[in-house]
């Protein structure tokens, strides 16, 4: 009886799911994104599976909305790579909210990952799950909370240990090489 509401409640789950990202099909549309029904269902195959293989469980609408509306609007995403891309930022951030040991909301996570996809991994998730992620995941581990005054934003620059390029020497340079 118990397995039968389970189930019950399981097939439930799945047709809200997909009447979700069908209307967040109408939203990303004007960005030239949109998930097929097959997609869909994909994407929420590989969204439990993330579940199971990171130990968590959801409540409520879970967190594929969120990251649709949070990177629909990426310039380094395509119909092309969307539904792989959606299938691997979900899979990322399950696995940061473990690795921060969820001192980080939904939000704060969110707005960390969408702010480095965009202006220091410029679209490579490998940088942002291996070196963005690791790295502000072990600062909110040992104690380093300065992002929850900006809810996730602009908490990379301190824990970044790459040399950022200067736009000053950078026009210096042009200017050796195009006025002199």
């Amino acid at each position: 009886m118990e397995k039968q509401i389970f189930e019950m409640l399981t097939k439930k789950r799945q047709k809200d799911e997909l009447t979700m990202l069908d209307a967040y099909n109408q939203r990303t549309e004007k960005f030239g994104l949109a998930l097929s029904e097959q997609e869909a269902k994909k994407l929420i195959v590989s969204r439990n599976n993330s579940l199971k293989k990171y130990g968590r469980v959801e409540f409520g609408r879970g967190i594929l909305d969120k990251i649709i509306y949070s990177f629909c609007d990426s310039q380094y995403i395509s119909q092309d790579t969307y539904l792989a891309t959606l299938t691997r930022l979900q899979d990322i951030f399950y696995r940061f909210k473990n690795e921060s040991q969820d001192r980080l909301t939904d939000d704060e996570l969110m707005t960390f990952m969408r702010q480095q996809y965009e202006s220091v991994c410029f679209g490579d998730l490998d940088y942002l799950e291996n070196t963005c992620l690791e790295r502000f995941s072990r600062a909110v581990r040992e104690g380093n909370l300065g992002f929850i005054q900006t809810g996730g934003a602009d908490a990379y620059d301190e824990l970044s240990e790459e040399e950022r390029w200067d736009p000053e020497l950078y026009q210096s340079v042009l200017k050796e090489l195009f006025w002199e």
